[in-house]
């Protein structure tokens, strides 16, 4: 895998397989596109396109792409002796389908996350998939809440780094090193990936209770787990849309487990095309409706 890192950051090869020259003029071209793209990139806003683009799919305009997916964020190190810390800022990927950013983390100053060293960051997108057929950017800017004023908080990392290898890799943990800590990004390419757009509504709540949701996706003969939603219920609602990315034909895991006990509910869906799934789940706590809606990328 290529990483470059812009920014606050240095160049880095992470894999350089047999440096001829044919390999440095190819790799050249790329960094002289990527920057092509940065430069393009800073003058737009975030990502508009949604999941599920159309709800009734033609199937000579879909196909399946490798995609980059995120499985977890985590404060490696930080520079603050107490916990809890409170985070807030983004991560954001800009790919060829709009070079807008895709978030897939983002709190504001207002309503940061609260969290603690080793601890994962749950993170809130990304909007839609990211496609891999082209250089991707992964930007940052976190920062540690440290007081009444803005001026007052600590940078935690700020910079970009770029991600050129589009072959399929099992995901693989990046430590992005700043002036008052680290955080830990894991991430891979899913091969021949579609997007699946899950939405969980929980209904009929009866008591408060914590929920957990975890998926599951194959990922080169091994299921890696993606937190998806983790916190208390107390009401009917419905969680935010997950947007993952599955390899096409592969089954995806969805498990929920329902407050501190070992109670699992599993659900499994097909990646396809396109199309929509549904699957029930009757509690005693509540019930809850998890629909999946499947759309491969899009070629024009």
């Amino acid at each position: 895998m290529f990483l470059y890192s812009l920014g606050s950051r240095s160049l880095q090869l992470s894999t350089i397989l047999g440096a001829t020259n044919c390999v440095l003029f190819l790799y050249v071209i790329s960094l002289v596109y990527e920057l092509i793209i940065v430069i393009c990139c800073v003058i737009f806003g975030d990502a508009r396109l949604e999941p599920m683009i159309f709800s009734k799919a033609i199937k000579k305009l879909y196909f399946p792409c490798n995609m980059l997916q995120f499985f977890s964020v985590t404060l490696a190190e930080c520079s603050i002796n107490h916990d809890p810390i409170e985070l807030y800022g983004y991560i954001a990927v800009r790919d060829d389908r709009d070079g807008m950013r895709n978030y897939v983390l983002n709190y504001s100053r207002d309503d940061p996350i609260i969290t603690q060293k080793g601890s994962s960051i749950q993170m809130t997108g990304p909007k839609r998939n990211i496609e891999l057929v082209s250089p991707v950017l992964i930007e940052f800017d976190m920062r540690i809440k440290n007081g009444g004023q803005e001026e007052e908080d600590l940078q935690l990392i700020d910079g970009a780094i770029s991600c050129h290898d589009r072959r399929s890799w099992k995901p693989v943990k990046h430590r992005i090193k700043g002036n008052c800590g680290a955080v830990d990004m894991s991430f891979a390419c899913v091969d021949q990936a579609v997007e699946a757009t899950i939405e969980v509504v929980i209904s009929e709540v009866h008591s408060s209770f914590s929920l957990s949701l975890r998926s599951f996706v194959y990922v080169l003969e091994d299921y890696e787990e993606i937190q998806l939603f983790h916190g208390s219920i107390d009401q009917s609602c419905g969680l935010r849309r997950f947007v993952l990315a599955v390899s096409h034909g592969d089954m995806m895991i969805l498990k929920f487990r329902f407050g501190n006990s070992n109670v699992e509910r599993r659900r499994s869906f097909k990646a396809e095309l396109y199309g929509c799934s549904s699957r029930q789940i009757k509690h005693e706590l509540a019930n809850i409706s998890v629909k999946l809606a499947k759309l491969a990328a899009w070629c024009c």
